[in-house]
């Protein structure tokens, strides 16, 4: 297996590890994939895949180093995905043991993830790689229907959440 991070502009963001990630993120097309990733590469977004032995991408992450008050520096994943079929074969591992050298390299207190309480099969595989659960993460969607107070040029546009429609 071959883990490696991307850089901004890279074509396999988009041919190679959009696919996988899309398997946990449906609601993703290329064109806000590549939104995202502008946007949040400066907040220090990140993403990394794996390879199999084939040269077909069966893993995908997406993290940052984040300085925190609580942990003073993590790095915190915002997704992590093995395509379903290379799932239980060492892809997940292979790409959290790689992000942990980068936290260690960095200097990070710890490595944290948010999980969907309904994903009881990732939930497994965390504890199994000695994750604990330390905190709940709580979450209020926000929406803006209709027109933006204020002025400007977005004044009157309709803003529609791509999760919660």
């Amino acid at each position: 297996m071959k883990i490696i991070d991307l850089e901004p502009g890279d074509p396999r963001l988009t041919a190679d590890l959009l696919p996988v990630l899309r398997e946990l993120r449906p609601h993703l097309t290329e064109e806000l994939f590549l939104g995202i990733l502008a946007e949040g590469h400066g907040q220090g977004l990140r993403f990394t895949a794996a390879y199999d032995a084939d040269g077909v991408c069966v893993g995908a992450a997406g993290w940052r180093l984040v300085a925190t008050t609580a942990l003073v520096r993590k790095l915190y994943v915002d997704d992590l995905v093995t395509a379903a079929a290379a799932r239980s074969t060492g892809v997940g591992h292979a790409l959290l043991a790689h992000l942990e050298e980068h936290a260690l390299a960095a200097g990070c207190t710890a490595l944290t993830l948010d999980s969907g309480t309904q994903r009881t099969d990732a939930h497994r595989f965390y504890f199994r790689e000695r994750m604990a659960v330390t905190a709940f993460s709580f979450e209020k969607p926000l929406s803006r229907r209709g027109p933006r107070r204020g002025g400007g040029a977005a004044a009157g546009m309709t803003v529609v959440d791509p999760l919660y429609g």
